[in-house]
């Protein structure tokens, strides 16, 4: 057992992974039609919170994401800042 397979993913490496995973099954396709493919997929697929962290990811310099994922970013819609859970809020307001 090497030490690979003990090595417990972050949510960012599952991020970069899947994003990569995208990118690879749209890389048959021609290049412009396979960025479109992955945003879309993204945009279908990944909830607001898992692109709100995609984009945390690409603003930073986008490590590990395959130039096709890097280049289907700016297709990809960008989710609102995250809000604050309802709860928090009226806690906040009875204050």
């Amino acid at each position: 057992m090497s030490h690979d397979e003990d090595h417990v993913l972050s949510t960012s490496e599952k991020l970069v992974m899947m994003a990569n995973q995208i990118a690879t099954f749209f890389l048959s396709q021609p290049h412009d039609e396979a960025a479109a493919g992955v945003a879309n997929h993204i945009n279908k697929f990944w909830e607001p919170r898992m692109r709100r962290q995609f984009f945390e990811m690409i603003d930073a310099g986008g490590k590990g994401f395959k130039p096709l994922v890097i280049e289907a970013a700016s297709r990809i819609r960008r989710p609102a800042p995250e809000e604050r859970p309802a709860a928090a809020r009226a806690s906040a307001a009875a204050h």
